[in-house]
């Protein structure tokens, strides 16, 4: 850590000089960070600066790494009884009258659930999350199952995992790792990283690497064989557990935490879309989820029973009822060793959980609900539309149905100079946006002779230039966070449907369809998907107010009323737009049909579009 973001200290313990550093307040609760291999405790260096603005974070060199100094032999000095030993050193120096929470990545979270499972630190730890790092009593026992009775699913697993652990045989012969390390690959690691794991070139890891490494291999070497041939039995935490699993791990399977609940009590699941190292590729979100589950238990408190630690921290997870939402999904029940825990449907939560989407044209219809549905989620959630009371209440709903934090935005999409300005206040108060969706839209309907120059200008700056603003706007300040994101543009079926009845608003969404697919091209190699949503009738109050051209006003109004009319014998609900956008983002999916007439209408569109050219040519029933 740089040291003008951090307050070093040295721990002694056992022949050995740690390094310590602190940042924020040393009378908040204490977060202990510990690194995994072959780091130094800078890894954590983006998430301990987003977590000390709430509490006092800790972070340690593991002996033999960074600044701290290695075991004398080294042989037999790593074992995972003398790295408890470390660590509970640090946390008598760090907070020695409270229960700290860990967090741990690769071995750094293999040491932590020794610690979390171990009875001399009963009492001195609140809470442990976990990534990317088995506790090797569990994998023992997992190996050991598969083995003992080898199903096909069984060898599968175990020749999957064997796979992704071929590093760990290389480790154990001797000299081979620390030539390696101190020669050629210890140069190549920080564009390994880079390239395989698309973290940012920001000067980690730092100038200790080669050593680090080299002494980092007795990790392997006093541990592994030993612990997986003779696990413990006793292993079970004694703390709540919260476990991040990253999808594109190239190093652990996610099946080697199948039948975890049976050594934890209180165990939360997430998934996250990233590769191992996720703390350089998602500090935002690892941080947001860190919070969460340590205030969770800080609020329910040491003696807290069950239902109060679920109140806390599975809130969001329960089934919500009211009509309002439109959005409920039915909860899972998750038994484990000691308890019950309700936690959300396992996708939408464990993505969208704690991260920031905003969504336009949220006053109402598809916006109102894609806002809630996120809500629901979990999700952190920026409401924006031209309608202050209807926005508003669209994050006050958005709030009662489990969203951590919503905010309502006043702007016109269409205003690039407004649309600027939100993006620097979002920035500001609220961070970087994970998801964008631009959902604000009008409608228009009549003949193209008839449609003004005004008219054409009055829907391009709605439908098209407030997604082509948003875009620019919060499209960039994801490219530059380099963390990835989602941008989700709302278009229609009418976008490769022609229609002599709707040339305005179908051009629009055209070029917002065509848009998105050059948008999805070119930021797919900032980790950055786009989806275009293209839904059909959908029963929403666009119909209130989109512009009849050609006609008086009584006229238009009939037609508006006509029209609604239409719309709600249709009866398709803006419940499953939303549904659908949230699975394009979970999927990363291109582009999305949603109702079944606009599916018919692009497989029609890619088959046969001479018929569709027909159909275009009829006068539509209004």
């Amino acid at each position: 850590m740089r040291p003008r973001e951090a307050r070093e200290r040295w721990v002694h313990t056992g022949g050995i000089e740690l390094c310590v550093a602190e940042l924020g307040d040393p009378a908040r609760p204490t977060v202990v960070l510990v690194h995994g291999y072959p780091d130094s405790k800078e890894v954590w260096s983006e998430v301990a600066r987003r977590l000390a603005e709430r509490w006092h974070v800790v972070l340690y060199d593991v002996r033999g790494h960074g600044r701290s100094t290695a075991p004398k032999p080294l042989r037999g000095g790593f074992t995972l009884e003398k790295l408890t030993d470390d660590f509970m050193a640090v946390v008598e120096a760090v907070s020695p009258d409270r229960p700290v929470h860990v967090v741990g990545h690769d071995w750094g979270s293999v040491q932590a659930w020794e610690f979390a499972t171990v009875g001399r630190t009963e009492g001195r730890i609140a809470s442990f999350t976990s990534l990317s790092g088995p506790s090797l009593d569990h994998f023992g026992h997992w190996i050991k199952q598969r083995t003992a009775h080898p199903t096909p699913r069984a060898v599968g697993q175990l020749l999957g995992q064997g796979a992704k652990s071929w590093y760990v045989g290389l480790l154990h012969t001797p000299v081979l790792p620390e030539l390696a390390w101190r020669g050629p690959l210890g140069r190549r690691w920080p564009s390994v990283l880079q390239r395989l794991e698309k973290t940012p070139a920001d000067g980690y890891p730092t100038a200790s690497l080669p050593r680090d490494a080299a002494h980092g291999a007795w990790l392997y070497r006093d541990n592994v064989r030993s612990r997986l041939r003779g696990p413990r039995a006793d292993a079970h935490a004694h703390v709540p557990v919260q476990l991040i699993t990253p999808t594109g791990d190239i190093f652990l399977s996610e099946t080697l935490y199948d039948r975890l609940e049976s050594w934890v009590p209180l165990l939360v699941r997430r998934s996250l879309p990233a590769r191992h190292w996720a703390q350089r590729s998602h500090p935002d979100q690892l941080a947001s989820w860190i919070d969460e589950f340590a205030a969770a238990t800080e609020a329910a408190g040491p003696d807290g029973a069950p239902e109060q630690w679920e109140s806390a921290a599975a809130m969001r997870a329960r089934p919500h009822t009211a009509k309002t939402a439109g959005t409920a999904r039915a909860a899972k029940t998750v038994r484990t060793a000691r308890t019950t825990v309700t936690v959300a449907p396992g996708a939408y939560t464990d993505r969208f959980g704690g991260r920031l989407v905003l969504v336009t044209g949220a006053a109402g219809g598809i916006g109102r609900a894609t806002a809630l549905a996120f809500a629901e989620a979990g999700a952190r959630v920026v409401a924006v539309d031209r309608d202050a009371a209807g926005v508003a209440r669209t994050a006050e709903l958005a709030r009662l149905i489990g969203s951590p934090t919503a905010w309502s935005e006043v702007v016109d999409v269409g205003d690039e100079q407004a649309m600027e300005k939100l993006g620097e206040k979002v920035l500001v108060e609220h961070g970087v946006v994970d998801v964008l969706v631009n959902n604000a839209g009008i409608g228009i309907s009549g003949s193209f002779l008839e449609t003004t120059s005004e008219d054409w200008r009055h829907v391009l700056d709605a439908n098209l230039w407030g997604v082509i603003h948003g875009c620019r706007v919060f499209g960039k300040q994801m490219a530059d966070r380099g963390q990835g994101g989602h941008i989700v543009n709302t278009a229609s079926a009418a976008a490769y449907q022609p229609s002599r009845a709707l040339p305005a608003y179908s051009t629009s969404k055209a070029a917002v369809l065509m848009l998105s697919e050059c948008l999805r091209a070119e930021l797919a190699e900032r980790s950055i998907g786009v989806s275009a949503i293209c839904p059909g009738v959908v029963h929403t109050g666009i119909t209130a107010t989109a512009r009849f051209v050609g006609v008086d006003e009584a006229e238009q109004q009939r037609l508006r009323k006509r029209a609604g009319t239409l719309y709600g014998l249709r009866g398709y609900p803006p419940d499953k737009v939303a549904d659908a956008i949230l699975k394009a983002v979970l999927r990363n999916q291109a582009v999305v049909p949603v109702t079944p007439e606009a599916r018919g209408a692009r497989l029609l569109a890619r088959i046969s579009p001479g018929a569709l050219r027909g159909i275009a040519r009829l006068k539509p029933p209004l």
